[in-house]
């Protein structure tokens, strides 16, 4: 099953913090592996339930599944500051 991704709006203010050649690999592996397996992913326990994460490189990218075809990415951030606010 095919997942439409769509993005948060301060998802944009994230990637201006992230370096452009981190920014393309990310959106990259956005385009072809969690379009296709956005379950597979773990899920997130705690205040974060009903969350998932996916990690690339250093980074995890913090997303949810609405609707039964829609990926909401939340948040981008590197791993240290991926769970904080």
């Amino acid at each position: 099953m095919a997942y439409k991704i769509t993005f948060k709006k301060s998802v944009s203010k994230e990637f201006n913090k992230i370096d452009k050649s981190i920014t393309v690999e990310i959106l990259d592996k956005i385009k072809t592996d969690l379009v296709e397996n956005a379950k597979k992913h773990p899920q997130l326990k705690g205040k974060f339930t009903g969350l998932r994460k996916y990690r690339v490189g250093d980074y995890r990218i913090i997303y949810s599944i609405i609707e039964p075809e829609t990926v909401l990415i939340l948040r981008i951030a590197h791993r240290k500051d991926a769970y904080r606010k």
